[in-house]
């Protein structure tokens, strides 16, 4: 019997054939009514596709990876479905993994990405992280690899938030409302999203009054516990701030927890705002004041990123950032200097 090729099912289904091979591998620019024919006609005629094959023959896999830190904080999941859509759109399958913010089990994460010959990696850095090793993978492989959200090299391309923006933004609300001090909880003490954020509050508060001691701001995980944990370090120390900063709102959840375990009220003896914006921030009580650093726009501008140096290696890398937007709630606008 005459094996069946994709040439027959275009034949059948009436396409060309660069349309059913955009078919089989799932492009949403394919109408449906389109994509039902070429399924039926495949199914007709008995096609079975062969990927291993496929693979063979071209220089994609059309798979692509994604390494996140992890997928528990809303503000990744936000950024992983985003960046699983665009793959997805382009005809590409998504291998996700997480590091839990280990440098060696990223490490290991890309060496297995690279085996199975995806065609580029999307990387959230690991604190860390350093250039040397993760550019021995890449350039073994040819495989590239696009950073999201946090950054380690400048050789490498990179979509994150204008973190150093964000801080500004938020340091000078606070000052706006009369603030006299402010620390920041939570966070890799290391990474770049920190560092940056850190460089944006400390300019925002030049010159407005506001102390900010970034010797009492507390790193830690970034998460409801790191959280809980780091403000508590700062009360054991008798230290009673206007302003309590979370570097996310996941780190946020946690700090209006031990607040209220000491019998203080967010926004009320002590005003609290946070970056990441995520959609629980204005669900909580009081509604958080954060700065929206769009996840979702990382993830597709990430995902151009990516699919032009798959097509294109040559070009220089890029830094492309994410204005912010300041989203003013209660846990801040309700709160007034103590007299």
């Amino acid at each position: 019997m005459k094996k069946v090729t994709l040439d027959d099912v275009s034949r059948v289904a009436g396409v060309s054939r660069s349309t059913a091979s955009l078919v089989l591998r799932g492009s949403s620019r394919i109408p449906e009514a389109t994509s039902d024919r070429v399924r039926l006609a495949m199914a007709e005629l008995g096609y079975v596709y062969n990927r291993h094959a496929a693979n063979m023959r071209g220089s994609e896999s059309m798979t692509l990876g994604l390494i996140v830190t992890d997928i528990r904080n809303p503000y990744f999941a936000g950024l992983t479905m985003t960046i699983e859509e665009a793959a997805h759109d382009a005809g590409y399958t998504l291998f996700v993994g997480y590091s839990r913010d280990d440098v060696e089990r990223q490490y290991l994460q890309l060496e297995t990405m690279v085996q199975q010959q995806v065609d580029g990696i999307f990387l959230l850095p690991a604190t860390g992280s350093e250039l040397k090793p993760i550019c021995g993978i890449v350039d073994r492989s040819s495989v590239p690899v696009v950073q999201l959200a946090r950054y380690f090299s400048n050789e490498l391309d990179y979509v994150g938030p204008n973190n150093i923006a964000a801080g500004l933004k938020l340091a000078r609300h606070l000052s706006s409302l009369g603030a006299t001090s402010a620390v920041l909880v939570g966070g890799p003490e290391y990474s770049s999203a920190r560092t940056e954020r850190i460089k944006g509050l400390e300019t925002g508060f030049t010159g407005s009054g506001v102390t900010f001691d970034t010797s009492q701001s507390a790193a830690t995980t970034n998460n409801a516990a790191g959280g809980s944990e780091g403000v508590a370090r700062i009360l054991d120390q008798g230290i009673w701030p206007d302003a309590i900063i979370a570097y996310s709102d996941a780190v946020a959840l946690g700090i209006y927890a031990e607040l209220r375990r000491r019998n203080l009220e967010p926004g009320r003896d002590v005003s609290v705002a946070s970056f990441d914006d995520i959609a629980m921030a204005e669900l909580l009580l009081p509604p958080l004041t954060s700065v929206s650093t769009y996840p979702e726009l990382i993830g597709k501008k990430a995902g151009e990123i990516l699919l032009n140096r798959i097509r294109d290696s040559a070009s220089a890398p890029q830094r492309y950032l994410i204005e912010p937007t300041l989203k003013v709630r209660a846990s801040t606008a309700h709160w007034r200097p103590r007299t």
